[in-house]
């Protein structure tokens, strides 16, 4: 492994909500290698899109640190967000409705690399992310393209400003069945030619198998599995990773009983007041006592893998 373009280091973020806090992310650590794609999996208020503006330095961290190219960062610098870029899900949203493509891409160019040749440089990004030709989209408002055309606009802003990390937040997730797949292959276009680090946020653990060479997995604000895909999908270590697992639709496991009956667990729990002990141990089968007064602490194994879950402390 390189050293890792972008990381978080025992990240917290902590929201105050009148007399009580949020405790939307605690002790998030993660590492962004070039040319290597990480998933981000979890279901919704996990905590996924709160790491990813920290790493955007959206937010500051209530503790910990964010390091790019092995330096602390501090304060915003714009050197930042030349190397680190946020794609949102929703991809009208991302773009300034009264401007054409045209301006929305000349904007990033001029802000970044003020010297470039600005026509020229917008319609390389429009062929990039495969709008073409050119002449058929460059003066097209937003509202006059399709969903999967305006993402396509918005990682072309991203790539604007040559970064070195894309931070993907659910970039699929809103657009139609038909073209994920296209985006998907984009994405994994773009991380081959380009070298780039990317984070890939998702509450669907089939397009992370897909697109990814890591799989990270949150639950309640915490990270609690992570390693090689392959490795994860096919022996999850962490009960909430089998839970996932289960809930992905897959023609292969017909015959394998599932651990969980999800529609039993109820709901997650409130990140105002979150359980003692594992987060998940209100919901896990297989909670024992000690699932409830401590938290687990991280369990390396070979491979790359790793776990928070007494489980594998008891083996």
């Amino acid at each position: 492994m390189s050293q890792p373009v972008l990381e978080a280091r025992g990240v917290s973020k902590l929201f105050p909500a009148g007399r009580s806090t949020v405790r939307a992310v605690e002790d998030a650590t993660l590492a962004l290698q070039p040319g290597r794609i990480v998933a981000l999996v979890g279901e919704s208020g996990s905590g996924k899109t709160t790491l990813a503006r920290l790493l955007a330095r959206f937010y500051p961290p209530t503790s910990g640190e964010i390091r790019l190219h092995g330096e602390v960062v501090k304060g915003k610098p714009r050197a930042y967000y030349s190397d680190v870029q946020l794609i949102f899900q929703d991809p009208f949203g991302s773009l300034n409705p009264l401007h054409r493509v045209r301006y929305n891409l000349e904007r990033a160019v001029k802000l970044h690399h003020p010297k470039a040749d600005v026509d020229q440089r917008v319609a390389e990004l429009l062929e990039r992310v495969s709008l073409t030709p050119v002449e058929q989209f460059i003066d097209k408002f937003p509202h006059e393209l399709s969903g999967g055309q305006r993402q396509r606009v918005v990682i072309a802003r991203a790539l604007a400003v040559e970064p070195k990390v894309l931070l993907g937040d659910e970039p699929i997730s809103m657009l139609d069945v038909s073209i994920r797949l296209e985006m998907l292959n984009l994405l994994d276009r773009l991380r081959t030619e380009d070298g780039l680090a990317l984070l890939y946020i998702t509450h669907d653990i089939a397009s992370a198998r897909y697109l990814c060479d890591d799989i990270v997995v949150m639950y309640a604000g915490r990270m609690i599995e992570g390693g090689p895909k392959e490795d994860v999908i096919a022996d999850p270590l962490h009960p909430y990773t089998q839970l996932l697992i289960d809930s992905s639709p897959d023609p292969e496991r017909s015959d394998r009983p599932d651990l969980f009956d999800a529609e039993d667990l109820g709901e997650p729990p409130s990140l105002i007041d979150p359980p003692a002990g594992c987060r998940f141990h209100p919901r896990c089968p297989l909670a024992m006592d000690v699932c409830r007064t401590e938290a687990p602490p991280r369990t390396e194994l070979p491979g790359g893998r790793w776990t928070h879950c007494w489980l594998q402390e008891k083996r």
